[in-house]
């Protein structure tokens, strides 16, 4: 039996850029700006080589509207 791996939500904070990023449960990365409703304003993260995601703590999510 083949299972398939869920990842949790994490949430980042992104040192080179100070922007708060978020890693669904498929995986994808988002950009979560701080303004009302954050996680309906996500966008897209896409890593560059000066990127450094620094992990915040779980109860951050409420901070950035994560739903999950």
């Amino acid at each position: 039996m083949v299972e398939t791996m869920r990842f949790v939500s994490l949430i980042y904070v992104d040192r080179s850029t100070n922007q708060w990023v978020v890693r669904d449960r498929e995986g994808r990365l988002w950009i979560v700006p701080l303004t009302e409703d954050p996680w309906e304003h996500r966008l897209p993260f896409h890593p560059t080589e000066d990127t450094e995601l620094e992990p915040v703590p779980g109860h951050y999510k409420s901070l950035v509207g994560v739903p999950f």
